[in-house]
């Protein structure tokens, strides 16, 4: 096949599945230009490299150290591994010349982002995106569609949220999203943070200043030898931001939402255009339009396979996440063939600013105090 870009994935867990499974339908696309192809992939647990090698017919060789797979005849990495390895690997991959779609929150702390973004410059030819799937739902992309067009006046209130509640169970064991040593101080914040600044920050929406109130709810979990372990990262963390341009950002990211599975969300509201979607409702966007003197009303529109990129399923049918998924790598495959996708993936650049943003977050809730970002 033409335009083949040989992939190895490093981590073989979840996200790395659904990646694997969404180069296999590819065809999905009308228009597939590059096509992503696994050939290698690399995880420390043989049972999850497996599961490659019986599902994947093209991936044909099987790693559990990285920098063996580097050394493979590959082209790109995708590389979903917990926050505390980001720097490494990461710079290793950039250093070794090959493009990479990476996870957030793209390094463990601010430090690690920066010395991942050291590496960047040493190899200006290396392409770097970082995943945030949810911006590529059709309504979202109806919603950024209205605000190029500039039917929103004037913004005075943007508000983005990404919401779950995995971890209500106190019964639930203890995992790395719970230790500072894997997970990173942030918490909820570095797991789940860049997916609700993707869209703003590619706005031109800048954070200010931030007030924060983060919250830890269950303090301890089983740790799976018959005793208990300390949780110590945040679960709930809720933003109040200052933008640059004068009006509030309200960001929240939270693991325990009682009720919430994936829900993420994102409200933008204009002096002449209101919207609001959320994960909840995956085909309406909701607006309200308004001109002086008109009565206010939300109308809802129900929008099918309206997405960046068109795909052969029937436009009345739902969009999901699978599908969200596979717009966002159609996207980075685009822009890695130097076009200028309709909506890019995430950048190395907001990442940072996601990592100044909760760095600030932090020192906040700790002072009880206004942070500058």
């Amino acid at each position: 096949m033409k335009n083949k870009i040989r992939f190895g994935v490093i981590g073989a867990g979840l996200m790395g599945r659904e990646f694997a499974t969404n180069a296999a339908r590819w065809h999905h696309l009308k228009t597939p230009g590059l096509w992503p192809e696994i050939t290698a992939v690399c995880d420390p647990v043989p049972a999850a490299a497996a599961w490659f090698t019986d599902n994947v017919p093209s991936c044909t060789q099987t790693f559990t150290n990285h920098r063996e797979l580097l050394a493979s005849d590959i082209d790109a990495v995708y590389c979903a591994v917990p926050h505390h390895l980001h720097a490494e690997i990461y710079a290793d991959v950039i250093r070794a010349g090959k493009h990479l779609m990476a996870e957030k929150p793209f390094g463990i702390d601010l430090p690690a982002c920066d010395s991942i973004l050291a590496a960047m410059q040493e190899r200006p030819d290396v392409f770097v995106r970082c995943s945030s799937e949810f911006p590529y739902y059709p309504p979202v992309q109806e919603l950024l569609r209205r605000l190029a067009n500039e039917e929103f006046g004037e913004v005075f209130e943007i508000r983005a949220a990404f919401n779950h509640c995995s971890d209500l169970d106190p019964n639930k064991p203890i995992n790395w999203k719970r230790r500072i040593a894997t997970n990173g101080e942030y918490g909820c914040m570095g797991d789940l943070g860049l997916h609700v600044c993707h869209v703003p920050f590619r706005l031109g929406i800048r954070p200010k200043n931030v007030r924060a109130l983060l919250s830890k709810i269950v303090r301890e979990r089983p740790d799976g030898h018959g005793g208990m372990a300390p949780c110590e990262t945040w679960d709930n963390a809720t933003l109040a931001c200052e933008t640059e341009a004068g009006f509030p950002m309200l960001l929240e990211t939270k693991r325990i939402s009682p009720g919430d599975t994936n829900s993420w969300s994102l409200a933008i509201y204009g002096t002449r255009q209101s919207a609001e979607f959320s994960t909840r409702r995956p085909k309406t966007l909701r607006t309200l339009p308004y001109t002086s003197g008109d009565r206010q009303a939300w109308r809802e529109e129900e929008l099918g396979q309206d997405s960046a990129y068109p795909v052969i399923t029937g436009h009345i049918f739902e969009s999901g996440f699978s599908d969200s998924i596979l717009q966002m790598w159609a996207s980075f495959m685009d822009e890695l063939a130097g076009n200028v996708p309709p909506f890019g993936c995430a950048r190395p650049e907001e990442a940072l600013l996601s990592h100044r943003l909760f760095t600030a977050a932090l020192r906040s809730h700790a002072n009880v105090s206004v942070e500058t970002v």
